[in-house]
Formats: structure tokens, sequence, C-alpha cells
């Protein structure tokens, strides 16, 4: 997993030099909206919701923002947003793979089909890359968390592992922890019960093999990344490509 996990350090850096705050706000009201929808608007009966605020928390969005947006997602006006997912290939061979939400099908499957078109892609059916990822819950601590708690890293990793967690990696002053998507629900019941709150948590899909392409190949794909993080309708992109230390230096 060491590729998606320097990747994700990336997107953290690269998100908070960006400071790209008001995409990352307008994706979280979006999952508040559809969680409000599915479940109603009360966070203690609402599993979906509670993560929503939570990660909503762990992006430094304000209470007001928050409250706002369930405010809003209770109206019979709002708009009613869909879960869709796309599958394709970018340049050399790199797999895609990216889930929506959108109020308007027919509008982000055409940008999805250009961006692909633009760098070199291919958009392909539904399922045919499915086979290439495996969806795991992936929950991201600052230390510093369990340093507030008063909770030694050896002592908080026995309680997560009880509670299905399969790998723990440290970096950049962040615990990340993986678990089987059947697991994530009690990993979220797990570290409520122990105080901590994650900065971020969410089922992704991470790659079972990863290509690593040459430089200016891997700088094509990271360009057809960022195309699709622009998109408003697009909520995440996982891949398969692996960055190679000196592929990182240079980003």
């Amino acid at each position: 997993m060491s590729g998606h996990s320097k990747w994700s350090t990336i997107k953290r850096k690269k998100g908070a030099l960006d400071a790209r705050r008001s995409k990352l706000f307008s994706r979280i009201i979006k999952e508040i909206n559809i969680a409000v929808k599915e479940g109603g608007n009360d966070p203690e009966s609402n599993p979906r919701l509670r993560l929503a605020i939570s990660n909503a928390k762990g992006a430094n969005m304000p209470k007001d923002n928050i409250q706002r947006a369930i405010t809003r997602a209770g109206d019979k006006n709002a708009a009613d947003f869909q879960e869709v997912t796309y599958e394709g290939y970018a340049s050399d061979g790199v797999a895609v793979y990216v889930e929506c939400l959108t109020d308007n099908v027919q509008r982000t499957v055409a940008n999805v089909r250009s961006y692909f078109n633009k760098h070199n892609g291919k958009l392909e059916t539904n399922g045919a890359l499915s086979f290439l990822f495996v969806r795991k819950g992936v929950f991201s601590l600052p230390l510093e968390t369990l340093q507030e708690k008063g909770l030694k890293e050896e002592d908080f990793l026995m309680e997560v592992i009880d509670a299905g967690a399969e790998e723990a990696e440290t970096e950049g002053g962040f615990m990340t922890l993986y678990t089987a998507m059947e697991d994530f629900g009690p990993m979220v019941k797990k570290l409520e019960e122990l105080g901590v709150e994650a900065e971020n948590a969410e089922l992704q899909r991470i790659p079972n093999t990863t290509v690593t392409p040459g430089r200016k190949a891997a700088a094509r794909v990271m360009k057809l990344i960022e195309a699709f993080e622009e998109d408003e309708d697009v909520q995440n992109v996982f891949h398969n490509l692996e960055l190679t230390d000196e592929m990182m230096s240079r980003m």
C-alpha cells in the first residue's frame, strides 16, 4: 500500500498548499446532503451523517456551515444527488476509478469522458476495472490527537486491531489505519468509544497491483487525476500509479 499512502500524503500537503477549501467544502456538503436524504438529520441515528460531520470537522469546516448544510439537505426542494462511478485507463495502462455525486448524470459522464480523451486515456464500461481494486476503510488520525487523549501508540494499536485494523502506517505526523470494508463501521464505533476523532475516514479503493511508468508518463497521468479532482461532481479519484521518490521530489 506504500504507493497509495504516498499519494495520500501528497494530496494532504498539496491540498494545504493550494488552499482548495471551497471545493473540499462543496464535496462534504454533498455528502451531508445525501446522508440526510437517506437517513434523516439526526446524526445520533444516522451513521453516514455522523461520519460526514466528523469529516467536515476534520477539514475545519465551521459549525455554522455544517448545520446550514444539514438544514438545507432536509428541504424538499434541495437538489437530489446520485452516486455514480466511472472506470478507465490513463496513459501507460494506469487504472483510474472515479466516484461522483451529481445532480446531472449526463453532464458528469460527458465531463469524465472528455478528461480521459484529452489526456490520452479511455473510459471503460463499469466493472471493467473492479478486479484491480479492493475497497477498504481508511482512517487518517493526527498523532497529536492520541497524545491529547493520553493514549500511547502501542495501547491504541492493540485497541484498534481488536476492532479490525489490518495495517497501520505512521508518516508526517499522521497515523493511517486500514480495515476490511466490513470492519469500517466497527472501527468508526471503536474510535468514538476511545474519544479519538479522525481527520478523515472513508471507504477507499486500494489497488491490488501498481504501475510505475516513466517520469513524463507519470506527469501525464497526474494531469488527468488533477483534472478529475478539479471537477465539482467528483468526490474521489483512485488509481494504481506508483510514484518513485524521484517523481515525488519533483512535485
